[in-house]
């Protein structure tokens, strides 16, 4: 990532990862010239006032939108391993995900819910949003990203079990195609001990429930 230069603002966090928004100039330009064709061919005039500075306003958009590519989901869990005995279920649920949806490239958003059971290693509980992030911010198809969550945490962390539950709308399901605007999508994914339809149905219920 050393081509690419800090563009906005960077916010540290004390965990010692940081969100930088970062965009590399040659991409920026190669994309903008790009979208500046693709307005043409729609029959927009990209000079006048509106459209002028889109082109790259939206080259800047993808970039942002696609930055997981950039990054290593391994690395972000290995930076916050702790040796810990729990060898019980620890959930984050209801983490929000925006993706790209890699056939229409239109988004598809909506919640993760992460489990796993530590075997001697537990990892910092906000690694577990940053690593569904890392691979919701690439083109992708929601079965494919349950699965790669799943199948990282399980392959770094190498615990017990490990299960991924994604619900979301498509917005090439609502906005054009077959048009169904109340439609979502559940995925899952699930490894180890969550192979066991009684660990299974617990995390069901965990992920089901409102809480106080």
């Amino acid at each position: 990532m050393t081509d690419f230069k800090n563009s906005m603002n960077q916010e540290n966090n004390m965990d010692g990862y940081s969100k930088i928004e970062q965009y590399n100039e040659k991409k920026i330009e190669s994309l903008a010239f790009s979208y500046r064709n693709i307005i043409e061919d729609l029959g927009e005039d990209p000079t006048r006032e509106g459209l002028e500075k889109t082109p790259e306003r939206v080259a800047k958009a993808m970039q942002y939108l696609t930055h997981g590519y950039d990054l290593d989901p391994s690395e972000i869990i290995k930076s916050a391993m702790f040796t810990e005995n729990h060898r019980q279920m620890v959930i984050v649920k209801d983490i929000e995900v925006y993706s790209m949806c890699e056939h229409h490239m239109l988004p598809f958003f909506g919640k993760a819910h992460v489990a796993y059971i530590p075997n001697g290693k537990i990892v910092g509980l906000s690694k577990i949003p940053r690593i569904v992030d890392a691979f919701a911010r690439r083109l992708q198809v929601q079965e494919r990203l349950t699965d790669q969550i799943k199948d990282c945490i399980n392959n770094t962390l190498s615990p017990l079990g490990v299960a991924v539950v994604i619900e979301a709308q498509h917005m090439c399901m609502q906005m054009r195609g077959i048009q169904k605007q109340n439609s979502v999508t559940t995925t899952s994914s699930f490894i180890g001990a969550f192979e066991k339809d009684s660990t299974r149905k617990e995390f069901i219920s965990l992920i089901s429930s409102k809480l106080g």
